[in-house]
């Protein structure tokens, strides 16, 4: 179990270091978020599991359900910004106002 833990770490940390090094395209951002809430699901879901408390599984799928509403804003997002702009540029998500 200590090992997944480190492997939610690690994924964690690479889903930061991700959005760090692709600010320039909006679909590696999404991407990288959806890695760090996948490390955090799998993370509370060992952790739930690793001291017994079975009270934790509603925060998991609250936790499931924000994230899927997350990828769904992103992408209505995504669809608005490449019809508009034609790219997915994150420079251009100011230009969605006008």
């Amino acid at each position: 179990i200590e090992s997944i833990f480190i492997l939610t770490i690690i994924t964690f940390y690479l889903g930061i270091l991700g959005i760090l090094i692709n600010r320039l395209h909006f679909l590696s951002i999404l991407l990288c978020l959806e890695l760090l809430l996948i490390s955090l699901f799998l993370a509370i879901a060992v952790w739930s599991i690793n001291v017994n408390a079975n009270f934790i599984l509603p925060i998991n799928l609250i936790l499931l359900t924000l994230s899927a509403c997350e990828a769904s804003a992103g992408l209505s997002l995504m669809v608005a910004l490449s019809r508009t702009h034609n790219s997915d540029l994150v420079a251009n998500i100011n230009l969605l106002r006008q």
